[in-house]
Formats: C-alpha cells, structure tokens, sequence
C-alpha cells in the first residue's frame, strides 16, 4: 500500500520549493491512490466476520481521519497554486480513474472466472471420457474372457 502521508510530504516540499504542481502528478496521483487504498482497507475491517479485534478496526479508523485531513491540506495547495476549479478538475480526474480501476479489476474478475470455468468444463469432460473408456475396456476385456 502507497502511503499517502509520505506522497503529500513529497507534494509539500515540491511546492515550497517552488515547483508546479504539474510537476508533482505522480506524488499527487500515489497520494490519492494511498486515500483510495486507506478507504478500503477500512471497509473491509469494517465489514469484515472475522475482526474481532477493535483495536484493529479503530486504527483503520483514525488512519482514514489522518487521509482525509491530508486531503484538505493537499486541497488547499491545490486552490492556493492553482484556484478553486483546478481541484474540481482534478477530483474529476480522480472520479474517472477510480471508474477505470474499478471496471479494470471488474474483467479481471471475469476472466478468473471464465477461466476457472473452461477448466471445470473440460477437465470434468476428460474426467467423464476417461470413465466411460474404462467401463468400455472392462466390458470388451470381460466379453473376451481375459477379465
């Protein structure tokens, strides 16, 4: 998992050192892709049978208070440098890439699936076939006496 504090760190410096922000994509992109990670690490324990542990989930909890925080000091660099409808702009970046992500493990998925499929089917018909050569072979060995 990307760790979200280190690429806002990165981001923090990069502009104080007085780099653009167009400079700093890949920092802001690693940033959103740790928030994204946080979030549904969070979900999962959250929904999770088997933790049991409060302690667990309280930690995921407060590591997504501290993302969300970053969040709006990152928005704030974002509106200083770049006004108000570069971050609008970029949230609708962040949108579509989660949409691509989502639809991306979405046929992957599916082709797990499928595959998975495709072996069952034709292993059961080999499975099946090899049977029904056995039975043929004990009848035509027993019809020949040899059995």
């Amino acid at each position: 998992m990307i760790d979200p504090f280190t690429a806002l760190a990165a981001v923090k410096s990069a502009v104080s050192a007085g780099k653009e922000l167009v400079n700093v994509t890949k920092q802001i992109g690693e940033f959103f892709d740790g928030v994204d990670d946080l979030r549904a690490a969070h979900e999962k324990k959250k929904n999770s049978l088997f933790s049991g542990s409060d302690e667990n989930a309280m930690e995921t909890f407060v590591n997504l208070q501290r993302a969300k925080d970053a969040e709006e000091e990152l928005r704030q660099i974002v509106i200083a440098t770049r006004g108000f409808s570069a971050w609008g702009e970029l949230q609708a970046i962040r949108v579509q890439a989660r949409k691509d992500r989502k639809a991306k493990a979405e046929a992957e998925r599916k082709r797990k699936a499928k595959m998975v499929e495709r072996i069952i089917v034709y292993g059961g018909a080999i499975i099946i076939v090899s049977i029904m050569i056995g039975i043929t072979v004990v009848i035509i060995l027993a019809k020949q006496g040899r059995l």
